[in-house]
């Protein structure tokens, strides 16, 4: 735990708006977290797709995983340039309509997903797994207050 935070009430601490620090805490965190999936050349929406064809070999085709991916995206991506893009490098196969990581493909993904690794553990750095579940509590009951969802992605 090599970071230094200042110390401040609760009182003070309570009364800070939560639409500031979500905010600011997403972009650190996501930005972080693109800035290693550059690293292959990727963005969020290759991860996403590598991630989820990898996981459930067989059953995505491009309609499907787009449909899936929709949630995700804040950024109005064009999910069929994306699948385009992995083909092209030859990371993904798109036999019959069926998406399949290839060899090379799965090595990115690995390499990728390594990089997030570091990213997520100096995310967590300092934070007992009970502190990080009771702040994704909070969130999630934030959100489930205004009507959205708060279920798991």
């Amino acid at each position: 735990m090599g970071v230094i935070m200042k110390n401040y009430s609760q009182e003070a601490l309570a009364s800070q708006p939560i639409g500031y620090w979500s905010g600011v805490a997403c972009r650190t965190v996501v930005g972080r977290i693109r800035a290693e999936l550059a690293v292959e050349d990727l963005t969020q929406p290759h991860w996403w797709t590598l991630n989820h064809v990898a996981g459930a070999p067989g059953t995505w085709n491009r309609e499907t995983l787009s449909e899936r991916l929709v949630p995700f995206d804040d950024l109005g991506i064009d999910f069929g340039g994306v699948f385009d893009d992995l083909v092209a490098r030859g990371w993904m196969d798109e036999e019959g309509g069926t998406l399949t990581l290839t060899e090379a493909g799965e090595a990115g993904r690995l390499r990728a997903k390594e990089r997030n690794a570091r990213a997520h553990a100096q995310i967590h750095d300092g934070i007992p797994a009970a502190e990080y579940v009771a702040a994704l509590n909070v969130l999630r009951r934030m959100i489930a207050n205004l009507g959205g969802s708060s279920d798991l992605p």
